[in-house]
C-alpha cells in the first residue's frame, strides 16, 4: 500500500480510495514495479529492461505513454500526486 492506493497481488487489482482502477496487465506490472521501489528513481531504460525486457531504444516513447496511462489511471481526481516525472531522469513514485 503507498497512502491511499493499495494493490492486491493475488487478483492483480488496485484501488484507490474507493475507486478500483481497471489496469492492463503491463500496466499492472508497472504499477507493482513502482510501488515495490517507491521514493527511487527509475530511468526510462530500467523500466523499458524490466517491464518489456528489452533494452530501451531512445527513439521510442513506448514507456512514457505507458506512464501517462497509469497516471491517468491513479492519480487523476486525486488532489495528491504520487507518480511523478524527474525531469531528465525518469519517474518515481512517491507518497510522502
Amino acid at each position: 500500500n503507498l497512502g491511499d492506493l493499495q494493490l492486491d497481488l493475488v487478483l492483480h487489482k488496485a484501488q484507490r480510495g474507493e475507486k478500483t482502477i481497471e489496469l492492463t496487465a503491463r500496466e499492472y506490472a508497472l504499477l507493482e514495479y513502482f510501488m515495490r521501489n517507491v521514493n527511487h528513481v527509475l530511468t526510462r531504460s530500467i523500466i523499458s529492461e524490466h517491464i518489456w525486457n528489452y533494452n530501451f531504444d531512445s527513439g521510442t516513447n513506448v514507456v512514457d505513454v505507458y506512464i501517462n496511462h497509469l497516471r491517468n489511471k491513479v492519480d487523476d481526481g486525486f488532489e495528491k500526486k504520487l507518480l511523478h516525472t524527474v525531469r531528465g531522469v525518469g519517474y518515481v513514485m512517491k507518497g510522502d
